[in-house]
């Protein structure tokens, strides 16, 4: 049985693909580092260090955006392209888990 096929990334500029991709990855990185859901401190260490470095690609992607005059973030596409990739689940493991869910 194959897996559900995915619906089409929206038409993304290069820097827009590089501001989700970046994103995606901090939050990811977050959601490592969360004490509420982490297991170990070594893995949100690691996270912790790479973070900076995601933290300037993501500075970066942005710069360039606004260099290039792309000063509008247009969210709608934005949002559908981090639904896509899965954004929804996995900003999720940035927030605190409900009570009891532990």
């Amino acid at each position: 049985m194959l897996p559900p096929e995915l619906p089409p990334l929206p038409a993304l500029t290069r820097a827009e693909s590089e501001l989700i991709d970046r994103y995606l990855e901090a939050v990811d990185l977050l959601g490592r580092i969360n004490p509420a859901r982490a297991e170990h401190t070594y893995h949100g260490l690691r996270a912790a260090q790479a973070l900076v470095r995601t933290a300037t690609d993501l500075r970066d992607a942005l710069a360039l955006m606004h260099t290039r005059g792309e000063t509008e973030v247009h969210t709608a596409t934005l949002a559908r392209a981090l639904r896509v990739l899965d954004g929804e689940r996995r900003t999720a493991r940035v927030a605190v888990p409900p009570d009891g869910a532990d």
